[in-house]
Formats: structure tokens, C-alpha cells, sequence
């Protein structure tokens, strides 16, 4: 019989990632639920509600290590406010503004013709699109 949580302690392990009490809980908070889109704040809300003892700080510091290990991705929708996304293939995102909500855009819905070639010495390594939306006023 399988034991609790092996899968995401097996997802975990194959990303690199001891999987420490405090990570464990936050990574089944995280990818339990299917895709979804969250700020640091907001799984640390749903931790608390979960009776899941862990920091501010923590919480960030996890999700940047999901994030290095190819576990999430960061979305930088403005200066200081990212979100962090449970699909990681690439995809192009909605961004409501009076809202804040984030939302995906299915592949093939986004066509770019092109792009600019890289400087000297760098690379491309990804594209990221987000479609910034706000409601209509008359």
C-alpha cells in the first residue's frame, strides 16, 4: 500500500528537493488542486486556514525553490506582484486587472511572428506574454 503523500514526495525528490515537513505540506497545497495561479500571500492564507505552521518567509523561499527546480513558474504580471503557476509548459496568460486574477490562454490562441534577435553573447530562453485586461467603462 502505497504510503500518504508519496506521490508528491516523489515529485519533490525528482526535482531535487528534500522533502522537508514545511515543503511537503506547501507543495500538496499547491499541486493537489490542478493548475492554478498563486501569490506567496495567497498560499500562505491557505496554509494557515490548513493549520500548516509556516512563515511569511517561508512560503516565498519555497515557492523560489519550486520555481528553481522546474516545479512552478513565476509570472511577473507588474513590478513587485508575481504569480506563481502550477503549468509550467508554456503558455500565454490573461491578466485582469480590477480583479487580479490570472488567467491561462490556451496554446495556439497567441501566434508571434517574430522576434527580434538576441545581443551579442545572450540568448533567448523563453517568451512571455500576458494579455493585461480591465473592464469596459462607458
Amino acid at each position: 500500500m502505497p504510503r500518504p503523500y508519496s506521490a508528491t514526495i516523489e515529485r519533490l525528490k525528482s526535482a531535487g528537493l528534500r522533502p522537508t515537513r514545511q515543503r511537503l505540506a506547501l507543495a500538496r497545497l499547491l499541486f493537489d488542486q490542478g493548475d492554478r495561479h498563486l501569490t506567496a500571500e495567497q498560499l500562505h492564507a491557505e496554509a494557515a486556514a490548513e493549520r500548516v505552521p509556516v512563515s511569511l518567509a517561508t512560503v516565498y523561499n519555497t515557492l523560489h525553490q519550486f520555481t528553481d527546480a522546474g516545479l512552478l513558474r513565476e509570472v511577473v504580471v507588474e513590478t513587485g506582484r508575481s504569480y506563481f503557476d502550477t503549468n509550467i509548459e508554456a503558455h500565454s496568460h490573461f491578466f485582469h486587472q480590477d480583479s487580479g486574477r490570472l488567467e491561462d490562454i490556451s496554446e495556439g490562441q497567441v501566434a508571434l511572428r517574430s522576434v527580434p534577435a538576441a545581443p551579442p553573447g545572450t540568448q533567448i530562453t523563453s517568451v512571455d506574454i500576458i494579455i493585461r485586461l480591465s473592464s469596459e467603462t462607458k
